[in-house]
């Protein structure tokens, strides 16, 4: 799929965000295929920590991409996984703000460099009983982003195209909670993005679709 440079393609996709979402429709498309997990979607009603995550869009090779950060290897938690810049918030600050102050802190990511475009539907982690809010944003001008915490290994930058590829989407059988689960995955440069990440970017890539192509 050819896609708008991401400066034509911002104003479309802050006005798709406006619109209804897709929501969990979408989340189950890449959501790992056991009962549980399909019926925990939703953060309505839900006694959870809330985390605030960015979708931070960015021009990579003249395409828009998106930012995916990979864990480093060793740590306790989640060793090794791609998720999207953010965390928990501190305080008093709004969700929003608690993923700006992440990526700052994890990629170097100035936070009034960031042009907000709307949000995308929050997602129930189970795992972690996380209640998680993704914004979409992009920055002003190109960032020169770079791992800054201890728990961050590498900034990936995905274009978007290359999601959107059906050869970039496949399925692999793991034990989760004791028992053998199909959990579809994207593959990124060899990596395989998976969970609540790849529910998130299903939706994002979905919204991006309805904001249209040159040819369309």
């Amino acid at each position: 799929m050819a896609l708008l440079p991401l400066s034509s393609l911002t104003d479309r996709l802050t006005e798709r965000l406006e619109q209804p979402l897709p929501g969990h429709e979408v989340h189950l498309t890449m959501a790992p295929r056991y009962p549980a997990r399909r019926a925990d979607l939703s953060v309505d009603k839900r006694d959870c920590r809330e985390a605030g995550v960015l979708v931070l869009l960015v021009p990579h090779d003249g395409d828009p991409a998106v930012v995916l950060t990979i864990r480093r290897e060793h740590l306790p938690d989640h060793a090794g996984q791609i998720s999207f810049p953010g965390g928990q918030g501190e305080g008093d600050e709004s969700l929003l703000d608690a993923a700006l102050r992440e990526a700052e802190e994890e990629v170097a990511l100035p936070p009034s460099s960031v042009r907000m475009l709307g949000r995308l539907t929050p997602l129930y982690t189970p795992p972690s009983d996380f209640c998680v809010h993704p914004f979409v944003g992009r920055p002003e001008s190109a960032p020169e982003l770079y791992p800054t915490d201890e728990e961050v290994e590498r900034v990936l930058r995905v274009p978007l195209a290359h999601l959107l590829d059906p050869a970039t989407h496949s399925t692999e059988t793991r034990r989760l909670g004791g028992t053998d689960v199909e959990v579809p995955y994207y593959d990124v440069a060899g990596h395989m993005v998976w969970g609540a990440t790849a529910m998130m970017l299903a939706e994002l890539l979905a919204v991006v679709r309805d904001a249209r192509t040159p040819e369309e």
